[in-house]
C-alpha cells in the first residue's frame, strides 16, 4: 500500500480542489434572500449576506456586473439574485459571485414576463402576417373592462363626442387579480359567440406591474389570438407593455386612443365632405371650361368652302411651282451629266489619246534635251574648275618663273647629301632638259 503521506494536501490544494469541484458541479443559478452587511469599499466591488430565517451565505458582485444593477441596495432588502457557487480559498471560505441582481416580487414577475413574451414570440403569436386589419366600417363595439373603471368611461365620452352612431356593446368583468384572466377569456368567447359586434376592445386603466398582470396571462394571450373578431388592446398607459399588446391586432396607447382609432370625428367628416364637394365644384368648372376651349377652336377651324377653294387653288399654284422647278433641275443635271460622258468619250478615243501621247512623248523630249544640256554645262563648268585647282598647284608653273628641277637615279634630289661626286643627273627646265654629272 502507498504511505498515507504522499496523499497529504496543503491547505492551498485543498482549497483550490474544493473550489474546482463546487463550481463544475453547481450550475449558475437564482437565489432570494434578505440583503445584510452589506459593504461597498474604494475597489467598486460589492460584499453582503444573503440569508432567510434559517440560513445564511456570504455573497460577491464585482464591479463589472453591479454597474448593471438598477438600484441602490441597502441592508434589510429582499433580492433575487443568479450567481455562481464558489470558494474562497484565501480563507476557505464557502460564497456566491453574483452576476446580476433584482428586487424582489417585481423582479420575478418581470422575468416571467419575459420568459413568456419569447416563448409566444417563438411560437409566432406576435407575427405580423398574423395581424387582421381594421374593418372600413365600423357601426358596433365590443368593449371588455371593468364597468366601474376609468377606462369604460373614456372609451363611451371619445365615441359620443367622435362619432355617436357608433354603438357599444359592453361585456363588464375583472381586470385585477388572480380570477381576472379567466373572466376576460370568458368576455372575449361571449362577443365572438354573439357575433353582433365589428371587433373588441380589451382593456383597463393604468397601474403597477401587478395590477396589469392579469393581461400577462398566457390563457389570455392565446385567446385573443384566437379570436375570429379583431381585437384592440388597450392596457395601461403609453408607456405600459403587456403580454395582450403583442399579440392583439393592434395595440392603442390608451383606452381613449382605442376608442379614437375606431371612430371618425363629425366635425373632420363633415369639413372632409365640404372639402369634397369644393373639389367637385371645381372639377366640373373646370370641365366646361375646357369644353368652352374646344368649341371655340373647332369654331374657328370651321371655314366658308370659298375660303377653303382659295386655299387649294394656291396650294394647286405652288405645287405647280415647285413641279417646274423640279424639272429644270432635272433637264440641268441630265444635260451635266450628258456633257461629262462625252468628255469622258473623247479621253477615250484612240486617236485622241495618239495625239496625247505624242504630245507627251515630245514634251518629254525637250525635257531630255534641256536636261542633257544642264548637264553637259555643269560638267564643263566642273571640268574648268578642276583644271584651274590643277594647273594653281602643277610644278610646270614653278618652273615657268625659272626655277628648275633636278632628277637622280632615285627621282627627285632635295638634299645635296642624297648624291654622289660623278653621278649623273638630269635637270629639267621650263623648256628642255639638261644632262649633268656632279663633281
Amino acid at each position: 500500500m502507498d504511505n498515507p503521506r504522499n496523499q497529504i494536501l496543503s491547505v492551498s490544494q485543498l482549497n483550490r480542489s474544493v473550489r474546482h469541484l463546487i463550481e463544475t458541479e453547481l450550475q449558475p443559478m437564482w437565489v432570494e434572500g434578505e440583503i445584510s452587511n452589506f459593504a461597498r469599499p474604494a475597489s467598486g466591488h460589492w460584499y453582503l449576506t444573503l440569508k432567510d430565517r434559517h440560513a445564511q451565505v456570504r455573497c460577491a458582485m464585482f464591479r463589472g456586473a453591479n454597474s448593471k444593477v438598477g438600484f441602490a441596495p441597502a441592508n434589510g432588502q429582499q433580492v433575487v439574485v443568479r450567481c455562481r457557487a464558489g470558494l474562497y480559498e484565501g480563507r476557505g471560505e464557502f460564497q456566491l459571485v453574483i452576476e446580476q441582481m433584482e428586487e424582489a416580487g417585481r423582479g420575478a414577475l418581470q422575468r416571467q414576463f419575459e420568459q413568456l413574451k419569447q416563448q409566444l414570440a417563438d411560437e409566432g403569436l406576435f407575427a405580423a402576417e398574423h395581424k387582421r386589419p381594421l374593418p372600413d366600417t365600423i357601426t358596433r363595439v365590443a368593449v371588455i373592462t371593468s364597468a366601474t373603471g376609468a377606462a369604460i368611461h373614456d372609451i363611451l365620452s371619445v365615441l359620443a363626442r367622435r362619432d355617436p352612431r357608433i354603438e357599444v356593446l359592453i361585456y363588464p368583468t375583472a381586470v385585477q387579480g388572480d380570477s381576472a384572466p379567466a373572466a376576460i377569456i370568458k368576455a372575449i368567447e361571449t362577443a365572438n359567440w354573439h357575433g353582433a359586434a365589428d371587433l373588441i376592445i380589451v382593456g383597463r386603466g393604468g397601474g403597477s406591474l401587478e395590477d396589469l398582470w392579469a393581461f400577462n396571462s398566457e390563457p389570455l394571450a392565446r385567446a385573443i389570438y384566437a379570436s375570429p373578431l379583431p381585437v384592440i388592446s388597450a392596457v395601461g398607459h403609453e408607456s405600459d407593455f403587456t403580454i395582450a399588446d403583442f399579440v392583439a391586432d393592434l395595440r392603442a396607447p390608451t383606452p381613449s386612443a382605442a376608442a379614437e382609432l375606431v371612430s371618425a370625428d363629425s366635425a373632420e367628416l363633415a369639413a372632409y365632405v365640404i372639402a369634397l364637394e369644393r373639389a367637385l365644384t371645381q372639377a366640373i368648372s373646370r370641365k366646361i371650361s375646357g369644353q368652352k376651349v374646344v368649341a371655340t377652336h373647332l369654331r374657328q377651324r370651321l371655314r366658308h368652302p370659298a375660303e377653303r377653294l382659295q386655299q387649294q387653288a394656291q396650294r394647286l399654284d405652288q405645287l405647280e411651282q415647285q413641279l417646274l422647278r423640279g424639272q429644270q433641275r432635272a433637264v440641268a443635271g441630265a444635260r451635266q451629266r450628258l456633257a461629262h460622258l462625252e468628255q469622258r468619250l473623247q479621253r477615250s478615243d484612240p486617236a485622241v489619246r495618239l495625239q496625247m501621247l505624242r504630245q507627251r512623248l515630245t514634251e518629254q523630249r525637250q525635257r531630255l534635251g534641256r536636261a542633257v544640256q544642264q548637264q553637259l554645262k555643269q560638267s564643263r563648268n566642273e571640268l574648268h574648275r578642276q583644271q584651274q585647282l590643277l594647273d594653281a598647284v602643277s610644278p610646270l608653273k614653278v618652273l615657268e618663273r625659272g626655277y628648275a628641277v633636278v632628277i637622280g637615279a632615285n627621282g627627285a634630289v632635295r638634299d645635296s647629301s642624297a648624291v654622289k661626286s660623278g653621278e649623273p643627273l638630269e635637270v629639267r627646265l621650263h623648256r628642255g632638259t639638261l644632262n649633268v654629272r656632279v663633281e
